[in-house]
């Protein structure tokens, strides 16, 4: 379907959106609410390879090869294998057979308003009752303290759970943020997730995030998903994280972060996007964790 600026309709066009009967669509997108590589390993926790694939996208007018350059294995004398991109809408079940349907793969770099329009056909086609999105973000909170979640959603009802701070700000756009927004616009029920990531943890694979991800939305859904692979994940990384927090110096400053923390959730602050003077950056931190993450990212490449 081409988007066309007469494609936009309101809820109030259709005010019988959002209430089939099909199953649960979620996405994770592993792009700018990738933070902690969170949505990533959470679609791999929700993705059996089993599943039936529904619909699949263009991804070749959408996706920026030079910006992302997909791996290819070369041996001895010729290219071997090619790790080709994939964006589809993946029909799985649960472990009680449950159907839902993932959307997951990389987040398109261009024509945002087509993937929209696709997936919104899809989710007509399917009877969506709810489109849910599970997303990452970096912040100023320390790894010691319980993942900290923001909820979402097209419609007050929808948001499941009180989120701790009520700033109003104005951030990037992403295809999930705006997805949700459309869909609010043509009356369809969207809500979703975002968890908080260590900013000075964002660059690598932070197990904790994609764990809470999925506890939200198994917390909603009712969905039974094995996540022992990502506990044990979590174990050995946050092992790593402390030797290396340890060996580096940095346990005042993250005692300043947790300070912070501590303080914002007994209400002491109201947003942790807001600057004190009197408490440690996170970028401080973050330089302590410089060798950290360059070594972890070395191995993510290896």
């Amino acid at each position: 379907m081409a988007w066309n600026s007469r494609n936009r309709k309101s809820a109030a066009d259709n005010p019988d959106k959002g209430r089939g009967t099909g199953p649960v669509l979620i996405h994770a997108l592993d792009g700018f609410l990738g933070a902690g590589s969170a949505s990533r390993l959470a679609a791999n926790q929700l993705r059996s390879g089993n599943g039936k694939i529904m619909h699949e996208f263009d991804l070749d007018s959408m996706f920026d090869y030079r910006a992302r350059r997909p791996m290819i294995a070369f041996s001895e004398d010729r290219y071997v294998e090619y790790a080709e991109p994939t964006l589809q809408i993946v029909l799985e079940h649960d472990a009680n057979d449950t159907p839902y349907l993932l959307l997951a793969g990389p987040e398109p770099d261009f024509a945002w308003e087509a993937f929209i329009a696709e997936t919104h056909e899809v989710i007509e086609d399917l009877g969506v009752p709810l489109t849910l999105g599970l997303g990452a973000v970096p912040m100023g909170v320390p790894h010691t303290r319980p993942p900290m979640i923001t909820a979402h959603g097209t419609r007050p009802e929808l948001v499941d759970r009180k989120n701790l701070w009520s700033a109003q700000v104005t951030v990037p756009s992403s295809a999930q943020s705006l997805l949700e927004f459309r869909l609010g616009q043509w009356g369809h029920d969207a809500a979703g997730y975002v968890v908080h990531v260590p900013h000075y943890l964002a660059g690598i694979d932070y197990p904790p995030a994609a764990i809470a991800l999925i506890d939200a939305l198994v917390d909603r859904t009712g969905l039974s998903i094995d996540v022992d692979d990502l506990r044990s994940r979590q174990n050995e990384a946050i092992a790593e994280i402390e030797e290396q927090i340890e060996q580096q110096g940095g346990n005042e400053v993250l005692s300043g972060l947790e300070e912070q923390y501590d303080a914002f959730t007994r209400g002491a602050a109201e947003s942790l996007l807001a600057s004190d003077e009197e408490l440690p950056s996170g970028d401080e931190l973050a330089d302590q964790f410089e060798q950290f993450l360059a070594r972890q990212r070395k191995n993510d490449q290896g």
